[in-house]
């Protein structure tokens, strides 16, 4: 779907599908230096990093294997709630794993947090993070994230796998929803 398709339920458009993509792209290249010739295990944090995590692991050129979380603080709202439940866990055993989390979005830090912590119990050798958007403003807790794809306002924003009430997931953009779709 085209940002045009729904311009009604927009206000503004903050990156592009070819600006994410570009972005995405210079990821790739900083996670391949910073694991030569590793067998990383990508853990996507669904269903918000499925866009993500399908990019980036086509545009990786270094051998890895990919599994899925499910945690959730949201509900239908649009403010985490803190409060974390794990929706669907890990296939994978992560003991001497170098892991690298997928997400789409930070903003609280809250959630994202509390999947470090729990991660990192299971024996990982490495946990670190790889977020395509931050929201520094909205910020709860302080999370060390490796690799950052673009900081954002602190607005509620659809698009590229990111949704309100499960709807504008499959936007190609990435764009602040207008307050009357969700008030």
């Amino acid at each position: 779907m085209d940002s045009v398709d729904i311009q009604a339920d927009l206000t503004k458009v903050l990156h592009t599908e070819a600006e994410i993509h570009t972005r995405i792209a210079a990821m790739a290249r900083e996670i391949e230096a910073d694991y030569p010739g590793e067998n990383l295990l990508l853990v996507g944090v669904l269903k918000g990093a499925v866009m993500v995590m399908a990019d980036l692991a086509r545009e990786l050129k270094l051998p890895i294997n990919m599994d899925w979380m499910a945690v959730s603080s949201y509900g239908a709202g649009t403010q985490s709630s803190g409060v974390v439940r794990i929706l669907k866990d890990l296939d994978s055993d992560l003991s001497g794993r170098n892991v690298l989390i997928v997400e789409d979005i930070i903003d609280s830090g809250l959630t994202l947090t509390w999947l470090l912590g729990n991660l990192r119990s299971r024996g990982a050798a490495s946990v670190e993070i790889c977020a395509l958007f931050r929201k520094p403003l909205a910020a709860k807790v302080v999370v060390d994230v490796r690799y950052v794809g673009f900081e954002i306002p602190n607005d509620f924003v659809v698009g590229y796998g990111l949704d309100f009430d499960e709807r504008y997931r499959n936007l190609r953009d990435v764009a602040v929803l207008a307050p009357h779709v969700y008030s």
